[in-house]
This record gives structure tokens, sequence and C-alpha cells, in this order.
């Protein structure tokens, strides 16, 4: 206790709603690392004046790591370049923000999404030859749609499952949505878009029988993910953010950078790592690939 009667340093709280926090305080505040539980679940990371940050993630070698690739890592303007599966590492997890890396990056390659399709007609014609080429080099394989706005959902997923390849122990579909707060508010708003995730992923989910996975940026979990819980509650998610804490969703995967460099790559990569270590990511295997 400070000599203002406030509460600071270690110490845990049980409130009048049932919630309880456990850690640092500064100036009665949660200040530093703590773990609070509420009817909403459970919080341990990083608070600074009173707001959870999240947890941060530390880069070891005891991670896994996956890339996600599209058309751009074989073409660039008129140049084309092919991918030399065989040498494919991570030498770097990019400069641009804030990385707890333990260590010089040399991080092995577990999984790979590769973009199959976009809208109802675009297709990536590198997509059949990179999950052939990632296969044989023992790297588990996923298939993205990157999803448009301006045609139907069902016939984004038949375009999809048209085109995409379902192995064996492949990693579940994924939709990414990114479109822009104004080309949500051109189709009427968040609700319209909703319905255009639930039919394609509910097609999509009868059609593999696996919940596909969406792939979605930190501003939009912010701005309106909450404003559809049954699909905040359902999905899996897989999230780009650059920053350093994890989000407050079912995360799956974190894209991390999207400048990361792969030896056998040539240019930038996204690069991703799975949400927890061997024995979440071998629970993952079991429960979640393709049967």
């Amino acid at each position: 206790m400070d000599t203002l009667g406030l509460a600071s340093g270690q110490g845990s709280i049980v409130r009048q709603d049932g919630s309880s926090y456990t850690g640092m305080w500064v100036n009665d505040r949660p200040e530093g690392w703590g773990f609070e539980s509420s009817s909403h679940g459970i919080k341990a990371g990083e608070w600074r004046k009173g707001r959870f940050l999240g947890e941060k993630i530390k880069y070891t070698s005891e991670r896994i790591y996956g890339i996600d690739i599209s058309r751009h890592q074989h073409e660039k303007g008129r140049k084309r370049f092919t991918i030399n599966w065989r040498q494919v590492r991570i030498t770097s997890l990019g400069s641009k923000h804030n990385k707890h890396v333990m260590g010089r990056p040399d991080f092995p390659i577990s999984f790979v999404y590769i973009k199959a399709t976009e809208g109802i007609s675009i297709r990536n014609r590198y997509y059949a030859a990179d999950c052939q080429q990632a296969r044989r080099q023992g790297i588990r394989v996923g298939a993205y749609h990157f999803m448009s706005l301006k045609t139907s959902a069902e016939r984004q997923a038949r375009h999809f499952l048209r085109y995409a390849q379902f192995r064996r122990g492949d990693f579940p579909p994924v939709l990414d949505v990114e479109p822009s707060h104004a080309q949500i508010s051109a189709i009427g708003g968040a609700e319209q878009l909703f319905k255009l995730i639930r039919t394609w992923c509910n097609i999509v989910e009868r059609s593999t029988g696996h919940r596909p996975i969406l792939y979605v940026s930190q501003m939009f979990v912010n701005r309106y993910l909450s404003k559809a819980p049954d699909i905040k509650q359902r999905y899996k998610v897989w999230i780009a953010r650059y920053g350093e804490y994890k989000p407050d969703v079912h995360l799956v995967f974190w894209q991390l950078s999207p400048e990361g460099r792969v030896a056998g790559i040539h240019g930038p990569v996204d690069i991703n790592v799975f949400n927890g270590y061997g024995l979440q990511y071998q629970e993952f295997l079991r429960n979640n690939t393709m049967k």
C-alpha cells in the first residue's frame, strides 16, 4: 500500500461480480503481469493502467512456424521465380515491428497455407504444384480462399471446393476476410458481411467435414467481431497482427510479420506462428487435420 492508500505492489482481489485478479498493482490499477478470471474467461498477461494488453509471445526454436504464400512469391512484374522447397527455412522475422526473438532466427517451416482461389473465378496458377512440393518435404499444407464482397458467398464456396485440394493430414480450410470499412459499408454493413461468412463457412464445412478457420485483422476483431458473438465463439482465428500481444479470440495462428525472409523463396514472405508449443500442436494435428 502506498502513502495515499492506493494499492501498489503484488496482490489479489475478489470483486463483487465474482471476478478476481492476482498480480501487480500501481495506484489501485493492475500494472505489469497479472491474471484475471471472470465469467468472460481468463486473461493472463500484461496490464497497463488497468487495461489488459495481452500475452507477449517469445519467438524461439521451440515454437511451431509456418508461412502463407500466393502467386506473389512466384511473380514480380514480368519476372518469374520458383520455390526451392528443399531449402525453405525461416531466416528473418522482419524488422518493422517489435518482436521478442531469442537468438538468431533459423527456424524450420512446419506448415504452409497456399492461396487457392478468390471470388468466383480467380485461381492461383501455382497452387497445385506448391501443394505437391511442400507435401514431399513433409510440410503440412492448407488452402485458403480470399473473400470478395461483390459476389455470392455460395458461388465462392463452390469455386473454392472445385479447385482446392484436400488430402489426409492437411490443415483445415481458411476464409481470408480483409474488407475495408468502406467496402463493408457499401454492402450494407457488418451484418451483411457476417451473412456471407456464415454461408461460405457452412457450405465448406458440410463438404469437407472440417470447420474453416477465419483469417482476419486486429482492426476487424476490434471493430466488428463483437457484433457477431456466434462467429467469435464458433470459429478459430488466424490473425494478422504485427504488435506484441495475443488478441482476445480463439487464436490458432498468428501472422506476426508480412516481411519475413525464407531461404528458397524470393522476396518477403508472411511468417506465422502456431499458438502453442509441441504438445498443443500435436493435439491440433490429431483433432483438426483432414482425415
